[in-house]
């Protein structure tokens, strides 16, 4: 039979199928608990993900199909076993991980945010990681304290 109706796997199109690892921060992984969920939510859909993927017949379509839900299974199992859920603050009179703090701008402008975990930080919906640069300017301070991020000062309005 000619190569030509051979249908083999060369080196190089099984490398495209191997995906590098998704970058996991050394920083220590905080969660809330909706961030673990959130975690275990996507660990259970990146397993699900990978199970559809290796159903198929065709060896080749497979391997592409199953490279993202691999790379993610082993990213969110990881960042699952390393999850620390941190209890919601006790107190609000110091900025920590879980407040929601509400400062001003040296412009005038308020601005709210939420400090939780990496995985579950999105500024757009009002959440920031904490370990973000204003996270760490926030964080053990009080209302009424001003705090330098960058060229910027932030005025402390509010914690809840």
């Amino acid at each position: 039979m000619s190569v030509a109706f051979v249908k083999e796997e060369s080196a190089e199109a099984a490398s495209e199928t191997v995906l590098p690892a998704r970058p996991i921060s050394d920083r220590i992984n905080l969660v809330t608990e909706t961030g673990l969920r959130m975690l275990q939510d996507e660990l259970a859909r990146s397993q699900h993900a990978l199970e559809a993927a290796n159903a198929l017949d065709d060896v080749n379509e497979r391997r592409r199909q199953s490279a993202v839900p691999a790379r993610d299974l082993r990213y969110f199992a990881e960042r699952v076993r390393t999850a620390e859920l941190r209890a919601p603050p006790a107190s609000n009179d110091a900025v920590a991980f879980g407040h929601t703090v509400t400062f001003e701008r040296e412009d005038g402008r308020s601005q709210t945010f939420r400090i939780v975990g990496e995985d579950e930080a999105n500024p757009s919906e009002g959440t920031i990681s904490h370990g973000s640069p204003v996270a760490i300017a926030l964080m053990g301070k009080s209302v009424g304290d001003v705090v330098q991020v960058g060229e910027r000062e932030l005025e402390i309005m509010s914690i809840s």
